[in-house]
């Protein structure tokens, strides 16, 4: 048993993407404790409810993201042995064109013309929203992952392994897919995903902050799933903010922010604190997996 506890915490201290991972679960469990002990229960609903939606959005934004990454890459390389051909020149201008794009312009761009189609009436169910605005964000993110699993099949296809896979009579795609994609390049996949993940969450509070802060009053009012984000645009929550800048030249009055001000201390200490821990977990499995 002393052997089995040591090993649990050995690993920890040398797994550097595992104890930050039980570092963020520990910390959220403490902020969910004592915002249930002394935020008041509207309040605590709205965070539970941004919290839950925001990383509902990003781990949506993943599924998505792998999917559009795992076919367009498969697309490009069936097409791209005859490069001169319509398809694989329409398919890699439509990809350089969103990545022309500054990804947190064309989220933005495209939660507004969402918002749009709220009011007109044109969408109504809140489960068509969710995976519609996830699947507008991956395609700002996908590139990212098609440029490293096309790398990937360009590294092996360079190797003996790849002919002699295929004189041995193995199908092309069981190569790519299964022996390349899924079997040697999966710890790499599951790395970017990380990052994607964190992107996420990065781009879908930036974006929700900007079109609540910056859009006229009839917009605001639009019904997008409260997130983080827009949380932290509310007067509340920004006059919570501001009380952080009067404790630099009123350092006694840093008790009271975790008491008076709890509502945008802890939004924008879940936002902050989740991107950091996301940070050095990527970090850490990169560094595990010597990638």
């Amino acid at each position: 048993m002393k052997t089995g506890k040591r090993s649990f915490f050995q690993t920890l201290l040398n797994e550097k993407d595992k104890r930050w991972a039980l570092i963020w679960l520990v910390i959220m469990i403490v902020v969910a404790i004592w915002n249930y002990l002394f935020l008041n229960k509207p309040a605590l609903q709205k965070v539970i409810t941004g919290f839950i939606n925001t990383f509902t959005i990003a781990t949506l934004v993943v599924i998505f993201t792998l999917m559009l990454g795992w076919g367009f890459t498969l697309l490009l390389h069936y097409l791209g042995k005859n490069k001169g051909k319509t398809g694989y020149m329409a398919i890699m201008f439509i990809l350089n064109l969103l990545r022309s794009i500054p990804q947190i312009i064309g989220v933005l761009l495209t939660y507004i013309a969402i918002a749009s189609l709220i009011t007109s009436g044109a969408i109504t169910s809140s489960l068509f929203l969710f995976p519609l605005m996830a699947f507008s964000m991956s395609l700002f993110i996908v590139n990212e992952l098609i440029d490293l699993m096309r790398d990937r099949i360009d590294h092996f296809r360079k190797l003996d392994f790849y002919n002699a896979m295929q004189v041995c009579g193995i199908a092309e795609h069981r190569i790519i897919n299964f022996d390349i994609l899924w079997k040697n390049s999966r710890i790499h996949i599951f790395n970017k995903l990380i990052s994607v993940f964190g992107s996420a969450i990065f781009l879908q509070c930036s974006v929700d902050f900007i079109i609540s802060v910056g859009l006229s009053t009839q917009v605001n009012a639009v019904t997008l799933p409260v997130t983080l984000g827009s949380l932290l645009a509310k007067i509340d929550s920004k006059q919570d903010i501001l009380a952080i800048g009067n404790t630099l030249t009123n350092p006694s009055y840093l008790p009271n922010l975790f008491f008076g001000h709890l509502l945008g201390v802890t939004v924008a200490f879940l936002i902050v604190f989740s991107l950091m821990c996301i940070y050095h977990i990527a970090n850490g499995y990169a560094e595990r997996h010597k990638l």
